[in-house]
C-alpha cells in the first residue's frame, strides 16, 4: 500500500476535497492529485499540515511505527464508515 492512497482516505475522513485541501496548503488541486497517486512526494512542511489539517495524527505514528498500510486502511475506513 502507498502512502498517497493513505493521505487521500485521511483527506476524505476529514470531508475536504483535493480542491478544498489545496487552497488550505496553498498548492493546485493537480498537486494534490499527484500526492495522493504516490506521482509526486510532500515534501516534510506539506505533511506536517495534511496531518494538522486531517487531524490524522494517529495515522502518522502508525505508519512510521511500521504498521502496514492495509490495517491503516482498514482503521480509516471502520471510523469513517462508523463500522
Amino acid at each position: 500500500m502507498k502512502f498517497g492512497a493513505i493521505m487521500q482516505a485521511c483527506r476524505e475522513r476529514a470531508g475536504l476535497t483535493q480542491e478544498q485541501m489545496a487552497e488550505l496548503l496553498h498548492r493546485s488541486q493537480s498537486c494534490i492529485s499527484k500526492y495522493e497517486k504516490d506521482h509526486k512526494a510532500p515534501d516534510v512542511q506539506t505533511l506536517i499540515q495534511w496531518i494538522n489539517i486531517t487531524n490524522a495524527k494517529e495515522v502518522f505514528v502508525a505508519f512510521l511505527c511500521g504498521i502496514d498500510g492495509v490495517s491503516i486502511m482498514q482503521n480509516i475506513l471502520q471510523i469513517f464508515g462508523g463500522g
